[in-house]
């Protein structure tokens, strides 16, 4: 009979060491919550920083590390852009639409993506040249 408390007591302490270890680690979330994430990550992103484009023109880039594609949002000029999702086995690719009323200026793409958690999140965008047409 003592040898199942002593075997309990070890399993106890072992369980309560392994959570300490994962809130330390900067992947448990701290404050007794238990979320793990990889951050999202932005690639190849379309047209390039600083290349000119014109009103209207097609953006694109990909997502990944995300589960779901409803967190995504983009706004240009700050002006909510509609966008299209397509889930490509390990990443998503995400396309809209420059905004035909922005014309003769400089745009930032912003890119958001809010993630249930805080430490999930992540923010990115890129700048772009609109013409005249």
């Amino acid at each position: 009979m003592k040898k199942i408390h002593i075997l309990t007591a070890l399993f106890i302490f072992l369980l309560t060491d392994a959570n300490a270890a994962m809130d330390h680690s900067g992947h448990g979330g701290g404050g007794g919550s238990d979320v793990t994430c990889i951050h999202p990550r932005l690639d190849k992103i379309q047209p390039a920083h600083l290349a000119t484009v014109a009103p209207g023109s097609e953006f694109s880039f990909v997502v990944f590390n995300i589960d779901n594609p409803k967190v995504v949002s983009v706004m240009v000029k700050k002006q909510p852009v509609d966008i299209e999702t397509e889930f490509k086995d390990p990443f998503y690719v995400v396309k809209g639409k420059i905004p035909d009323s922005l014309r003769n200026t400089a745009a930032r793409i912003d890119v958001k993506i809010d993630a249930k958690y805080n430490p999930c999140k992540a923010a990115q965008g890129w700048l772009v040249k609109i013409s005249e047409n």
